[in-house]
């Protein structure tokens, strides 16, 4: 695995020696842009996209190479091939006093897309008996609309990823490769359904809408749920906050309601230096037989700071509690801490590294790490991620 980065690594050095300037990797290698193009541009649309691969080592060494609980880089002693995703995109014109219409569509292949995928969606579209851990999802496919009722109404409508958290799905997007076990266990990853949002002023904004549940495309269509939020931003953007919440029941034969929510601060505390701050809190009744209730919690903080203008350091530590052993280790409740940090290198524009030092450690009765033998793990990983 680390051969493979290090070829990896001395074919991009190469790259970055003439594409100092470009701002994808597509410019780069081409020397042009393809959202450059006048008809693109004329239209609001731009298509693109971005490759995430990386590797995760385990000093469990488990021999099955299964790093479980943790998802998305869930191989041990193995390089992946993350995410491989393809988007294209019409945005709305949010300050137009006529009705726009925009979307967008995304194409996911590599090892997290099974992750991401919605049932009755994309589910089973190929053979994973034939790729091992990798498989293809269609995480968004939205139409979205802009009526100019007061400050604007904008309407995404179709499958879309998730307002709730402070991680989401998308590798360029998130500081860390690894994931908290509050996204991973704790949230949803897309919904099905229709989504309002409104600028109530410059500060403040709210979004509310009808969604089929977490995850799901075409299953239990009867059980809408709600979906919606309240965020505020502060005049220079350096700080905010915003709560989110998601309710209904999970399928038709049962009045299973499962509800959860998430608060999310952030604050600039120089600079250079950024705080985060996440709790959530999650119920459902009748979640498996013989639990009448389930609950999960955590908190979730995150520390960074700019050491130059192309390395950040980070720090995240997080406590999640599995009341009823219903998300992460089916059957036994626990509680999950683990401590993560690393540096974000960004020399170009699209181009990032991410090294990240991590420990996990569950209650001494709950083996859950190296095939279910013991309750901590201490990894060490690093992914590249390149945008075009």
């Amino acid at each position: 695995m680390l051969s493979r980065l290090i070829i990896l690594l001395s074919a991009l050095s190469l790259t970055t020696s003439f594409a100092a300037n470009a701002g994808n990797l597509i410019e780069a290698i081409t020397g042009t842009d393809p959202n450059q193009l006048s008809y693109l541009q004329d239209k609001a649309i731009s298509v693109g996209g971005w490759v995430s691969s990386g590797g995760t080592y385990s000093t469990n060494n488990p021999s099955n190479h299964n790093n479980a609980p943790i998802s998305f880089n869930d191989r041990s002693g193995e390089l992946q091939l993350n995410q491989l995703n393809l988007f294209l995109q019409k945005t709305i014109d949010l300050e137009s006093k006529n009705w726009n219409v925009g979307g967008r569509m995304d194409f996911m292949y590599g090892a997290d897309s099974h992750f991401t995928q919605a049932t009755g969606w994309d589910k089973n579209l190929i053979n994973r008996n034939n790729t091992q851990q990798y498989d293809i999802a269609l995480p968004q496919a939205y139409l979205e609309v802009f009526a100019p009722f007061g400050n604007g109404v904008s309407a995404k409508i179709g499958h879309f990823y998730t307002t709730i958290g402070e991680e989401v799905v998308t590798a360029p997007n998130n500081f860390f490769y690894s994931h908290a076990y509050t996204m991973q266990y704790g949230e949803p990853f897309t919904h099905t359904g229709i989504l309002l949002n409104y600028a109530l002023n410059d500060a403040f904004s709210v979004n509310a809408g009808a969604v089929t549940g977490w995850d799901n495309f075409s299953e239990n269509l009867t059980n809408w749920n709600f979906l919606g939020g309240l965020s505020w931003t502060n005049d220079d953007a350096t700080d905010s906050v915003s709560v989110s919440v998601i309710s209904g029941d999970v399928d038709n034969n049962t009045p299973n309601n499962r509800t959860m929510y998430s608060l999310v601060i952030s604050h600039s505390i120089t600079s250079k230096f950024q705080y985060s701050f996440q709790q959530d809190f999650g119920y459902q009744s009748q979640a498996t037989q013989g639990i009448d209730n389930s609950y999960w919690y955590g908190i979730n903080q995150y520390l960074f700071y700019d050491f130059t203008e192309t390395i950040t350091g980070g720090i995240r530590g997080e406590w999640f509690r599995d009341n009823n052993g219903t998300r992460v280790n089916l059957g036994t409740p626990g509680n999950y801490f683990e401590l993560t940090t690393g540096l974000n290198w960004k020399p170009l524009e699209w181009f990032s590294l991410r090294p990240e030092i991590r420990y996990d450690r569950t209650d001494p009765n709950n083996h859950i790490y190296d095939n279910q033998t013991k309750n901590q793990q201490f990894e060490v990983a690093m992914d590249v991620v390149l945008t075009f």
